[in-house]
C-alpha cells in the first residue's frame, strides 16, 4: 500500500519525471528507448538529453519511483504508478480551471 503523504510530497512532478514515468508505464525500457518514447509521444516538443534523463532517473531511483530490473532497464514501481496517477489528476484539475477561465480550449 502506498502512503498518500509520500505521494503528496513528490508533487508537482518535474515534466521530465512525469514523461519518464509515462515511458516506462507499459514496459521496462533502457535510457535510449525512454528518450525515443518521450520524443515520439510529444511530437518532438520534448527531447530529453542523456544528462537530463540520467540525472532524473537517479533521483527517481532514490525516491523509489523506478527500479533497475536488468542492467540499465528501468521499471516503474507501485509508488511510481501512484505518483503518476496523482500528477495526472492534478494536471487534469489545472486544465479544468484554465478552461473555466477561457485559457484552454474545450468546455469547462
Amino acid at each position: 500500500m502506498v502512503d498518500r503523504h509520500e505521494i503528496d510530497e513528490l508533487l508537482p512532478l518535474p515534466p521530465a519525471t512525469f514523461h519518464i514515468l509515462l515511458a516506462v508505464a507499459g514496459e521496462d525500457r533502457h535510457g535510449y528507448a525512454i528518450i525515443q518514447d518521450v520524443a515520439v509521444r510529444t511530437g518532438g516538443e520534448l527531447k530529453l538529453s542523456a544528462g537530463t534523463l540520467y540525472r532524473s532517473i537517479q533521483r527517481m531511483l532514490e525516491q523509489g519511483l523506478l527500479v533497475v530490473v536488468f542492467r540499465r532497464y528501468y521499471r516503474i514501481t507501485p509508488l511510481g504508478t501512484a505518483v503518476a496517477k496523482a500528477e495526472a489528476r492534478r494536471l487534469t484539475q489545472l486544465v479544468r480551471m484554465a478552461r473555466a477561465r477561457g485559457f484552454a480550449p474545450g468546455r469547462a
